[in-house]
């Protein structure tokens, strides 16, 4: 039993490859083929325009926490739309920003109270970065501009963002970009410098690395430090013990803003509402987006330290930046319901009691001979796919090309699961499951991923 008629399959996918412009895809890869086109959600699950059901393995892009279908979320959305359906925050306030700020504030670490809404999470990372650079020449410090991130992390597709970015493909046709930003090494344990390193001894390397560049740079030039508790690209790479209480301390001394840019980590993904609090160090300013409504309204938000906000506090001084949907009435509405979720179902720690169990169905993965490492945290992972296990010799660019776009995307989605074949590192398949996934889902995924691997060895 199909959704839709045939005609209409054929018509959505038509219609799609000739007037939608899809984001980060080749559009010509749809000019002999039929265009995916989702319908519908109900927990973990997703179904397409055939009636396919798909186990949706990436919470459709690290988003969907609480589950699709969530009825209480479309009705949170649709009483505030009939009660006020948009009004801005620019001189204004509006009860549910007000509520929604008030409570990010009272669950966020420290002193972090100032909540600046977006609609997503390039401008939540691109209004940090505008914050870091005002606020220093309000206390006197105008040269402090630049800005600090890791080789293959991805912060925003914005101008601004995509300059914090450590992902030259997505940079080069767009070139020259904000001037002022530069890359330290990211914390990819499986690919450290040397192999006789602890994670410990590879953590105070890694955070080494930016005390070094802030010197080279100069201390007076340096604006911030953009880190994710768990990096994205690359493939979930989690940070070594006591990596990010080094990274503090040096912060401290060069009086560098920390930045933790929790778009995907908040609300859940780890197990936490931050991920500040799962690795246990106090940023000056957390930026988030996704999980805040699972992604059933738009919404993002900058939380900042009471300290960066007090310049702003007297005479005419003044934050000159705002987004027209920042703090939407209806994004509001639904973020406060979707954190209702979250407490009421307590899915914080049932991704904490369950992520070892996740963990130990995709390391049963490691017996096949593509499969180099298994790493992440929550309901984060990444699989490292490698051409040799003992020298962890990785796959060229042809290979990976062939390997990752000519037949591992196409082939989990026939399989029957939606996930990421990325290669903006080393090729990595990566798993980020709603967060009331449990052993059932996580059994189905590595049936499938099994099956697929195995094939794209053979073909190799």
């Amino acid at each position: 039993m199909t959704d839709r008629q045939p005609d209409d399959v054929e018509t959505l996918s038509a219609t799609a490859r000739d007037h939608l412009w899809m984001h980060f895809t080749r559009l010509s890869s749809y000019q002999d083929a039929p265009v995916p086109v989702i319908t519908r959600g109900d927990g973990c699950y997703v179904w397409d325009s055939t009636g396919r059901r798909y186990l949706d393995g990436l919470s459709a892009l690290f988003v969907v926490q609480t589950g699709h279908g969530r009825q209480e979320l479309a009705e949170a959305a649709a009483k505030q739309a009939g009660e006020l359906a948009y009004f801005p925050i620019w001189s204004y306030a509006h009860p549910k920003a007000i509520e929604l700020a008030g409570r990010l504030a009272e669950m966020a670490p420290g002193d972090l109270n100032r909540v600046f809404f977006t609609t997503g999470g390039s401008e939540a990372v691109e209004s940090a970065w505008k914050l870091a650079r005002s606020y220093f020449k309000k206390v006197g410090k105008p040269l402090k501009t630049k800005v600090i991130s890791r080789a293959v992390a991805y912060h925003g597709s914005s101008m601004g963002a995509l300059s914090i970015t450590g992902i030259p493909p997505f940079k080069q046709d767009f070139e020259p970009l904000v001037p002022s930003t530069v890359r330290v090494p990211n914390t990819n344990y499986y690919r450290r410098p040397d192999e006789n390193m602890t994670p410990e001894q590879f953590g105070v390397w890694a955070a080494d690395r930016i005390a070094e560049m802030i010197e080279f740079e100069g201390p007076d030039t340096v604006a911030a430090v953009y880190l994710e508790p768990v990096q994205n690209a690359g493939g979930c790479f989690p940070p070594p013990p006591g990596y990010f209480q080094r990274v503090r301390e040096i912060c401290d001394r060069y009086d560098v803003l920390l930045v933790s840019d929790e778009v995907i980590c908040a609300f859940g993904r780890l197990g936490e509402f931050f991920g500040a609090d799962r690795y246990g160090y106090q940023p000056d300013i957390i930026t988030v987006a996704k999980g805040l409504t699972s992604g059933y309204v738009p919404l993002g938000a900058m939380i900042a330290s009471e300290r960066l906000a007090q310049p702003f506090l007297t005479g005419a001084n003044w934050f000159a930046h705002g987004i027209t949907y920042g703090g939407h009435p209806v994004g509001a509405a639904v973020a406060l319901a979707n954190l209702d979720i979250m407490q009421r179902e307590n899915l914080n720690q049932h991704v904490r009691d369950n992520s070892p169990l996740f963990r130990s169905y995709l390391e049963k993965l490691l017996d096949l001979p593509i499969v180099g490492d298994v790493r992440g945290d929550g309901y984060f992972f990444g699989i490292e796919m490698v051409k040799d296990k003992a020298t962890k010799e990785t796959f060229t660019a042809d290979e990976s090309e062939r390997l990752l776009r000519g037949f591992l995307s196409s082939a989990l989605f026939e399989a029957g699961l939606y996930c990421r074949a990325d290669d903006r590192g080393d090729p990595v398949i990566q798993l980020a499951p709603p967060l009331t996934a449990t052993e059932t889902q996580f059994a189905e995924i590595e049936q499938i991923l099994r099956g697929v691997l195995t094939e794209a060895w053979n073909r190799l």
